[in-house]
C-alpha cells in the first residue's frame, strides 16, 4: 500500500493484494436427457481452487489522530474502488457424458479468469513506533459493484464478497 497525504487528516492511497489459493468443495449432480437413461440422476463433488488477486485506489479520513501523530493513536477510514482479478480451477470427481446427462450450468469443470470492480470500505488503527513510524491493523471488505457472470464460479451473485485483516508498517518519508 501506498498513500500520499494531502493534509494531516487525510489523503489518497493505492494498494496491490494478492491472496494463496482458496479451497471449496460443492456437491453437484447431472440429471438424465431421455427417461430411458438409468440412473437418472448422477451425484458428484467439485473441488474448487480460487485465487484473487486485486488493485485499489482510494482515500483514507482520519476521524481521530492525524498522518503524522507523534503520540496517542489515530483511527482512519478508507474508501475506494477497486478492480478483482480472479482465477478458479474446478475439478469434477467424475466424467459426465453429455451426450446423455445434463451437466450444470455453472461451475464448469476446467479453470478459468474473471474481474469484479469492488467497492472497498475499511477502518484501520495505529499507533507511532517512532517519529516516522507506525503499526497499523486495518480491516477492509471489497463489495462486489459489477457482475460479468463467470460459469467457472458456482454463484455468480455478489461473488466474491471478500473481507481482508492487515497488519503493517507505515514509514513517512
Amino acid at each position: 500500500m501506498v498513500d500520499w497525504h494531502f493534509t494531516s487528516k487525510g489523503g489518497a492511497y493505492v494498494s496491490l493484494s494478492y491472496s494463496s489459493n482458496g479451497n471449496f468443495t460443492n456437491q453437484l449432480s447431472a440429471t438424465a436427457k431421455a427417461t430411458t437413461t438409468s440412473p437418472q440422476e448422477i451425484s458428484f463433488t467439485n473441488k474448487a481452487e480460487l485465487r484473487l488477486n486485486q488493485i485499489s485506489l482510494g482515500f483514507k479520513h482520519y476521524f481521530v489522530g492525524s498522518t503524522d501523530a507523534e503520540i496517542g493513536w489515530n483511527l482512519y477510514s478508507i474508501t475506494g474502488f477497486g478492480l478483482m482479478f480472479g482465477q478458479v480451477t474446478n475439478r469434477y470427481s467424475t466424467s459426465i457424458d453429455t451426450s446423455l446427462y445434463n451437466a450444470p450450468a455453472q461451475p464448469i469443470n476446467g479453470s478459468g479468469h474473471f474481474k469484479r470492480l469492488t467497492l472497498d470500505l475499511g477502518l484501520a488503527w495505529e499507533v507511532p513506533l517512532t517519529t516516522e513510524i507506525f503499526l497499523y491493523v486495518n480491516g477492509k471488505v471489497c463489495i462486489p459493484t459489477s457482475d460479468y457472470p463467470s460459469k467457472y464460479l458456482f454463484v455468480n451473485d455478489n461473488a466474491p464478497l471478500v473481507g481482508m485483516l492487515g497488519l503493517g508498517i507505515r514509514i513517512l518519508f
